[in-house]
């Protein structure tokens, strides 16, 4: 199935966990630790209200500085991350988690660095650090919708998914930083 089949056919929690996943795998363009939005995936399992939890992250990533990134590429992070809806439901979680799996895939493009020309959109999508956010939403989005896996079960698979994309990313980042130097 593809990605955006996969989203349209999310409940309120797979968007919510999807939304947050891209937004996790993006924040070492903004410079944050990896376990700043910790406590949201944790609010997110409990089924509770987030606000607390990502007042924390909006503060906390406010600070960070961003080095080593493409001014664009921190714009739409922090996007991702002033967008997030007050809490993990709603008809606003849907519009939402569609932004930020777009905007991930346009962070991940502006970050990659193999060489493409650039002028057709398959080429855009096939190079490596695209072609592989792309997997990992999808593959984020199935694991959530397996019911079998039980409750915590595809969120902690899921979050497995998004850490391993996240250190990908931090990578990228840090190699992209001593270049520049």
């Amino acid at each position: 199935m593809s990605l955006v089949e996969l989203i349209a056919q999310a409940d309120e929690r797979g968007l919510a966990a999807s939304g947050l996943a891209c937004l996790d795998r993006c924040v070492p363009v903004l410079g944050g630790d990896d376990d700043v939005l910790r406590p949201l995936w944790a609010r997110l399992a409990e089924g509770g209200d987030w606000r607390s939890p990502l007042a924390e992250a909006r503060s906390a990533l406010g600070a960070a500085s961003g080095t080593g990134t493409s001014h664009e590429a921190a714009t739409l992070t922090r996007r991702m991350l002033d967008a997030v809806p007050a809490g993990p439901s709603g008809a606003e979680i849907r519009e939402w988690a569609d932004g930020c799996s777009v905007a991930a895939l346009q962070v991940h493009r502006l970050l990659d660095t193999a060489p493409t020309d650039g002028t057709d959109a398959v080429s855009t999508l096939t190079s490596p650090l695209v072609a592989a956010e792309l997997r990992r939403q999808v593959r984020i989005l199935e694991l959530l919708a397996n019911k079998g896996a039980g409750p915590a079960g595809g969120l902690r698979q899921a979050l497995d998914v998004s850490m391993e994309g996240r250190r990908v990313l931090r990578a990228v980042v840090s190699r992209r930083s001593r270049v520049r130097l």
